[in-house]
């Protein structure tokens, strides 16, 4: 059984930094890109940033770009988003997913939660003005 555990959310004041962690269990995902989304309470689920398989390629939203940093760590399964600059409006649940499927294909970043396979269930993230 796959899953996902985010940790490394917490409150923080504008202005600061939290560096978000997302680990694999159950499997390896060597061929699957990574993603990280977010959803504030009444608001849908919205695209953070992606990287690929191998990590040569990431996406961010506008939101994200200058500001946050997605990298991994294949061989610890694990997903990071290092997150800089925070704002009131970055307030929100955060949640991993992994974009993969069966074959020999190398997945590359995408923005939309419904080509992804796997989630976690989130680590919350407030940051206070």
């Amino acid at each position: 059984q796959v899953q996902l555990v985010e940790s490394g959310g917490g409150m923080v004041q504008a202005g600061g930094s939290l560096r978000l962690s997302c680990e694999a269990s159950g499997r390896t995902f060597p061929s699957a890109a990574m993603g990280w989304f977010r959803q504030a309470p009444g608001k849908e689920r919205e695209f953070v940033s992606s990287i690929s398989w191998n990590g040569g390629t990431t996406d961010y939203a506008d939101s994200a770009k200058g500001r946050f940093t997605i990298s991994r760590d294949n061989a610890k399964n694990t997903v990071y988003l290092q997150m800089d600059s925070l704002k009131a409006e970055d307030t929100a649940v955060y949640l991993c997913a992994v974009r993969w499927g069966t074959g020999t294909r190398y997945w590359e970043p995408a923005a939309t939660p419904d080509q992804y396979v796997y989630w976690g269930q989130g680590t919350q993230v407030t940051v206070s003005s």
